[in-house]
């Protein structure tokens, strides 16, 4: 067998690994399983759940299902600094939704309603583990 044939040999089998697994639905072994749809509803009521666990990795949805206008941000508040994934939330008008970047970092973050940081139904935390 001549080296270029081996060398195809086995980029094919790689390849043909790949495809099986992508198939399968299974993952690297160190890939994050990130959770799907991990939603935080904001209603009249204040946040629902206030606290969730999820997989580092995993991004979280803030939706506005209330009728006035919220900013979702990382504690403390004013700063904001203990998550900055959560810099891509912020303001949401009525009817919005948005997500955290990747939280990648295992660690609790906890969050507020910057406009209405004093109501204590608008805080919760998020519980990211390996």
């Amino acid at each position: 067998m001549t080296r270029s044939f081996v060398v195809r040999a086995v980029g094919l089998a790689a390849l043909t690994a790949v495809v099986a697994a992508c198939q399968s639905g299974a993952s690297p072994a160190n890939a994050p399983s990130p959770d799907p749809a991990v939603v935080i509803a904001i209603t009249p009521g204040g946040a629902s759940p206030r606290t969730i666990t999820v997989k580092a990795g995993s991004q979280v949805t803030f939706t506005n299902n209330d009728t006035i206008a919220h900013q979702m941000y990382s504690d403390p508040h004013p700063e904001h600094t203990d998550c900055p994934e959560f810099d891509s939330v912020g303001y949401l008008a009525p009817g919005e939704s948005r997500q955290t970047g990747n939280l990648n970092i295992v660690r609790t973050c906890g969050f507020h309603d910057h406009i209405h940081f004093e109501n204590a139904s608008l805080k919760g935390s998020i519980v990211i583990q390996p």
